[in-house]
């Protein structure tokens, strides 16, 4: 089985930001109890004639250039989201075309918020049991076109963006070192967008009661999320073999400053050591892992041989994480 790591990154985050200042004149609520309650200031909006797959793309060019990956060279395209451009055909088909990625397989995942991290755990695979060589995992959300903007408990949560990722085989001892991933359907109520599917296909009557938005029971999805992103750190960790006083940077899913403080102090590291943007982007989804990786990268807080952890929940109920001894040094010749 061949080692398996992150050999370039990028993301995209649409122009047009919304303030906290801006909701207050939507609904009733300020900034003041928006930052006190969550830690966001603000967030990105992709306009109206803007997909998903504009979003993907945008990161995937800038991945591709930082792997110093031609589009060719990609054997499978993964976009992790839940606003996909269409039902069908995959949102992962029309990036794939679009970026000239031609003798690449594609399929688009589904698993909320960790997303990225199911991504990643696949790509994985294909690459240690050499099948592929070299996988782009995207995670890109368009998540205002799915809020009721009268919705005061959802709709100052939610961000667009997305944050790619090209993982290829690297050197022994480097990369991925373990992986946790679970789920819980029995949950799956407490955060949905009940409409649009075989269960509940669209409709006047469906479009009348707002089933096509965003619906969460927020403090049971808080108190899921608080208990379960400290557990899944803790055992991914466990399976690496390593101590918390080994991670030298945890990037959290980006949904509330709470869950995020709160988590950290579950798995008893330094909050010096732990990527946090959400005052910039809101939640992105399953772009909010990758764009939090890519910024890290970028802002030089991940060197050779750093330890990092990764960690997500979601809808469905999901969760995910994994651990990675940094390189951006791809192992192609084997």
């Amino acid at each position: 089985m061949r080692n398996v790591g992150i050999v370039g990154t990028g993301s995209y985050v649409p122009d047009k930001v919304l303030t906290n200042a801006d909701l207050e004149k939507l609904v009733d609520t300020n900034d003041e109890w928006i930052i006190t309650r969550t830690g966001i200031k603000e967030r990105h909006m992709a306009p109206a004639d803007m997909p998903v797959s504009e979003l993907c793309y945008q990161a995937a060019l800038k991945a591709l250039e930082d792997a110093k990956v031609g589009p060719e060279e990609v054997d499978l395209v993964i976009v992790a989201t839940v606003t996909g451009d269409h039902a069908f055909p995959s949102t992962s088909c029309i990036v794939a075309d679009r970026l000239g990625a031609k003798n690449a397989a594609a399929f688009d995942l589904q698993a909320g918020c960790t997303g990225f991290i199911y991504g990643v755990a696949t790509a994985n695979q294909f690459i240690a049991a050499g099948m592929y060589k070299t996988v782009l995992v995207i995670g890109g959300e368009t998540l205002s076109k799915i809020i009721n903007w009268e919705d005061r408990s959802t709709c100052i949560l939610f961000g667009d963006g997305a944050g790619a990722a090209v993982l290829q085989p690297v050197e022994e001892g480097y990369g991925f070192l373990s992986f946790e991933l679970g789920s819980d359907g029995s949950g799956g109520k407490l955060l949905t967008q009940p409409a649009g599917g075989s269960r509940y296909p669209a409709s006047q009557d469906t479009v009348e009661k707002n089933l096509h938005t965003i619906q969460m029971e927020g403090k049971e999805v808080y108190k899921f999320a608080v208990k379960i992103m400290g557990d899944v750190s803790v055992n991914v960790l466990e399976k690496a073999g390593l101590s918390k006083e080994k991670v030298d940077l945890l990037i959290p899913h980006q949904a509330n400053i709470r869950i995020v403080e709160a988590s950290v102090k579950r798995l008893g590291i330094s909050p010096d050591k732990v990527v946090v943007n959400l005052d910039r982007y809101g939640n992105m989804s399953a772009a909010s892992i990758p764009v939090a990786l890519d910024e890290a990268i970028r802002a030089g807080r991940l060197r050779e041989g750093d330890i990092m952890v990764m960690v997500g929940f979601g809808a469905g109920l999901t969760w995910g994480a994994c651990v990675l001894k940094w390189t951006k040094v791809g192992k192609m010749h084997d």
